[in-house]
């Protein structure tokens, strides 16, 4: 498989894991009550930051696919904001603050995904053809 395709796959992917992101985080944030209490200990600002990259995965999903040069600093910007977040995540977590576990992996999950995206289109999108 060639980095195109992978790219694509990967792209791909990102809409997906963006629609996701914003049909989760809005029932997090503007759902049921019952949705609500089901978050448990959310941190605020994990959750809000969620939501709004969710859009923002998926245009950068939309962009990659189209090879858009923005598209490879999106999924740059994507990577370092979510490292920001988990940091300030974990001050909070070191602080006593309430939090759920599986925030840890959502956000690991989360910063591994678009660090590979932005490494295999950082890549990809050098070797491809100008259009």
């Amino acid at each position: 498989m060639n980095k195109q395709n992978v790219l694509n796959g990967l792209a791909i992917m990102a809409i997906a894991f963006g629609a996701v992101t914003v049909y989760s985080g809005g029932q997090a944030l503007f759902g049921s009550p019952e949705a609500r209490t089901a978050v448990g200990n959310a941190v605020p600002l994990v959750l809000w930051f969620n939501f709004f990259a969710g859009f923002v995965y998926i245009l950068a999903g939309a962009g990659l696919l189209r090879r858009r040069p923005w598209a490879l600093y999106a999924a740059l910007a994507l990577a370092s904001t979510t490292a920001l977040i988990a940091a300030a995540f974990g001050v909070h977590v070191l602080s006593g603050g309430a939090f759920e576990m599986r925030t840890i992996g959502a956000l690991a999950i989360r910063l591994l995904f678009w660090i590979v995206v932005s490494v295999v289109a950082t890549s990809a999108m050098k070797a491809a053809p100008k259009r």
